[in-house]
């Protein structure tokens, strides 16, 4: 059996709903922060570090000018604390002499800055800006060739693929739909198998029977 692309994401939005970002922001300034932070770590951390983090560091002029080994405390427990602390800032301070200190709108602009890779700047580009992007996380890059959606061997061969596949106007809503269903279900280990409506085009499924 053999489902198309249209037929996953009909199935993944009848499971989900309509899925959003689970970062919890009130900005472009607050969202590409927070977005930078989850490298590596689960949003629910992030949520909780940014917490009190954008008390203290409210909009980009104040984490242009942080302290980095006191920054580095306050995002400690998200890992990787020393090159996000040290990104954190440089990027803020790029924002505040390019971009007079608001995030940019254009992709590569995003590009630019330190810390911000292709899944960052995507991200920013759907949540933020509402244009059309596919971000290709861990989760995406996993189910997207467990399904079968596409066969790729790096999360930038799987963007590309992704953005043919897909139509241009679900891509960001199918991220966050792959994002949700790869946290949740379909999860790197032990993925709850049993729970799943793709069991019969699974490729982790077939092969570890």
């Amino acid at each position: 059996m053999k489902l198309s692309t249209n037929e996953i994401y009909d199935l993944l939005l009848h499971r989900f709903g309509q899925a959003e970002c689970e970062l919890v922001h009130k900005n472009n300034y607050e969202l590409i922060v927070a977005v930078i932070l989850s490298a590596r770590c689960t949003d629910k951390r992030v949520n909780e570090i940014t917490k009190d983090l954008f008390k203290k560091y409210p909009d980009v002029k104040t984490l242009a000018n942080a302290d980095i080994k006191e920054l580095e405390k306050d995002i400690y427990s998200c890992g990787f604390y020393k090159n996000k602390a040290k990104n954190l800032i440089s990027m803020a301070q790029d924002l505040e002499s390019r971009f007079n200190g608001e995030v940019p709108s254009s992709y590569d602009d995003l590009l630019s800055l330190s810390g911000v890779g292709r899944k960052t700047a995507n991200v920013v580009m759907f949540v933020g800006f509402k244009e059309p992007a596919i971000a290709v996380d861990t989760h995406v890059f996993r189910v997207s060739n467990r399904l079968g959606i596409v066969q790729a061997k790096t999360p930038y061969e799987c963007e590309i693929k992704l953005q043919k596949k897909v139509e241009k106007d679900k891509w960001g809503d199918f991220h966050h739909l792959l994002v949700l269903f790869g946290r949740y279900v379909c999860k790197s280990r032990n993925p709850h198998c049993q729970d799943c409506e793709f069991k019969s085009i699974c490729k982790y499924l077939a092969k570890n029977k």
